[in-house]
């Protein structure tokens, strides 16, 4: 199955997208955009392997990213009250204000979004730090936000772990929103089975044991075949190791679609 027909294929005709609607709360707000797939850190890998994981991958792009308008340099000397931050920019034209402050004291870093989130009656944003990001020294706090009703905006917060100095570049995601229905999700009932119990799944589950090991086996040995192929690509490519069809939806890429600005601006691009 090919990444083109994975990632064109189109939702259920029963299936109704949710919407999300932001509003800016000033006239200039920080860039709002789908996330990137990409990682420095998975970039600088031999073969940039990491991006053979596709979950993690996925995980990177599924959602939108608000990014810093300039770079930002936050300082904590360890104590707990609120002139224990300074925040500072190389920008000198950087509103800092206007996005950054240290409301929460105790190291915590408050980032104003911008803007202000709505979404169907029983769906909710769920926010927090870039996946897959690791940032030394700070650390986000996520928060699931009931964007169906809130009449004002949230805030991202950011917890320093150590004492010191972290910047954020400019362009760089200080907050990554995605979206929950919570009641079907609050609703969801989850069963703890055995595996045997479940037949095709269980005789699925033998062969890719059997498969992984050999392969591995092959590999450890030497085996050119093995070592040209480098790993086994039965989940990018989604297909059972039996050979047996998917039948379930298959995707390869994430494409978030680009928030459609309706004010004529262009504030929103990355």
């Amino acid at each position: 199955m090919s990444s083109d027909k994975n990632t064109s294929q189109s939702l259920d005709s029963n299936l109704t997208p949710p919407w999300l609607e932001a509003y800016t709360i000033h006239d200039v707000a920080p860039p709002f955009v789908p996330a990137r797939p990409n990682r420095d850190w998975m970039d600088h890998f031999a073969d940039r392997q990491p991006y053979r994981c596709l979950p993690l991958s996925m995980a990177n792009s599924t959602g939108w990213e608000i990014n810093c308008p300039f770079a930002l340099d936050i300082e904590w000397t360890g104590g707990p009250n609120i002139e224990d931050i300074r925040l500072s920019s190389p920008d000198k034209q950087a509103y800092i204000e206007g996005l950054a402050v240290s409301h929460f004291r105790a190291g915590i870093v408050t980032f104003h979004t911008g803007y202000l989130f709505r979404t169907p009656p029983g769906w909710a944003v769920l926010c927090g730090g870039p996946p897959n990001w690791p940032k030394d020294g700070i650390y986000p706090l996520s928060g699931l936000v009931e964007t169906d009703w809130l009449p004002y905006p949230f805030t991202m917060n950011w917890q320093m772990t150590r004492p010191g100095k972290v910047s954020f570049e400019k362009d760089e995601p200080f907050c990554f929103i995605s979206l929950v229905e919570g009641p079907r999700l609050e609703a969801t009932q989850p069963k703890v089975k055995a595996l045997k119990a479940n037949g095709p799944l269980h005789a699925d589950y033998q062969s890719w044991t059997k498969s992984r090991a050999e392969f591995n086996a092959k590999l450890n040995l030497g085996d050119a075949d093995a070592v040209e192929q480098g790993w086994q690509r039965h989940y990018m490519r989604g297909e059972k190791v039996s050979g047996g069809a998917v039948t379930a939806q298959h995707n390869t890429k994430r494409r978030m679609k680009t928030p459609k600005d309706l004010r004529g601006g262009a504030v929103l691009k990355r």
